[in-house]
């Protein structure tokens, strides 16, 4: 084999040689259908958003969830030229601290604006007159400011960690850290990962349930015909594209990753290891995939925004009133027990 092929990584007291051919191949060609797709649709969604003022609260999550997507996808050619170039990193220690640092806070910051998208979602199925008069736009922007904040804190001892150095004549940029400090990154990770992933995964799924149990119950004076029915769907279409994303993105790459560090930290057999090793690498594209998977769920759930987006294309004006806005969120609390069937 050639010798670039493997990548020789001491596990503490003993040796072993991942075999990681695969991701020369696999990393460059996913990075770029991200970047292209991710960097298209972000591009127009922010674009769309900056066209739909005032906002509401759902549309000011929508644009920062687009806004981190967007940066994250920016840094995508840095990547790119490092795996098509066989893991030779010549942009320096910063760049590469930059590159990690924008992938972890893109992943916990998409995290947390899903939850607080999925949050005033059930607030406006269960407490749709308080999520109409008490949330407001400004509050958005507020809860926005504390999760930017939040994941720049937590992400401060990853600036830290994240290191190069050198294989022979290449210089690897790590996605961890250097050997000597693994066993401490390894605890850091695992406390980021509990409060960034773990917490609002329990809280969307708290939102979930409650959201079904609400509709399920019977209301009077809300008509649950055909607008009734519309406005299920979208219900629907908002916990599906949500799920989807967590399904595909966040939770095959949380569960891989904690059984490779796991296993390293155990200095487990290096046949297992390297097979870990390349299920964990698999799973790295599909977190960045939640970058091209956001825009859809704006055109599926966001409010208003596949009105303004055809308004957009064909070029003719739409206009919204409170009132409009008040029967949208009143559809969204007609209770319709058959969501349960659905889901099931």
């Amino acid at each position: 084999k050639n010798t670039h092929s493997m990548v020789f990584t001491s596990i503490f007291n003993s040796s072993c040689r991942f075999d990681e051919e695969f991701k020369y191949i696999l990393l460059p060609v996913s990075y770029s259908l991200v970047f292209v797709v991710g960097f298209v649709l972000n591009a127009a969604a922010l674009w769309l958003f900056l066209k739909m003022r005032p906002w509401n609260p759902t549309t000011v999550f929508m644009f920062h969830l687009a806004l981190t997507d967007f940066l994250y996808v920016l840094s995508l050619p840095t990547l790119i030229y490092y795996y098509a170039n066989r893991s030779h990193w010549p942009f320096g220690v910063a760049a590469c601290k930059a590159v990690r640092f924008l992938f972890y806070a893109n992943l916990y910051c998409s995290i947390l604006f899903l939850t607080c998208i999925s949050v005033h979602r059930y607030l406006g199925i269960c407490h749709p007159i308080k999520a109409l008069t008490l949330v407001k736009s400004r509050h958005a922007h507020l809860v926005s400011g504390m999760v930017w904040a939040v994941v720049t804190i937590c992400l401060v001892p990853n600036l830290i960690f994240v290191t190069t150095s050198r294989r022979d004549n290449d210089t690897l940029c790590h996605d961890t850290t250097s050997q000597e400090a693994f066993e401490e990154y390894v605890d850091y990770s695992s406390v980021v990962m509990v409060l960034l992933f773990g917490v609002p995964f329990l809280v969307i799924v708290l939102c979930y349930c409650l959201m079904a149990r609400a509709l399920c119950r019977p209301r009077q004076g809300v008509s649950a015909g055909q607008r009734g029915a519309a406005s299920r769907q979208k219900s629907i279409k908002l916990i599906v594209v949500v799920l989807v994303v967590f399904a595909v993105s966040f939770v095959p790459f949380h569960i891989t990753r904690t059984i490779y560090y796991t296993s390293r930290v155990l200095d487990l057999n290096c046949e297992f290891l390297n097979i870990v090793n390349f299920t964990y690498k698999i799973t790295r594209p599909l977190a960045s995939i939640n970058s091209c998977i956001d825009p859809i769920l704006y055109f599926l759930a966001g409010d208003h925004y596949r009105s303004k987006l055809m308004s957009a294309l064909t070029g003719k004006r739409q206009t919204t009133s409170s009132q409009t806005a008040l029967k949208s969120i009143l559809k969204d609390s007609v209770c319709v027990c058959k969501i349960v069937q659905v889901l099931i």
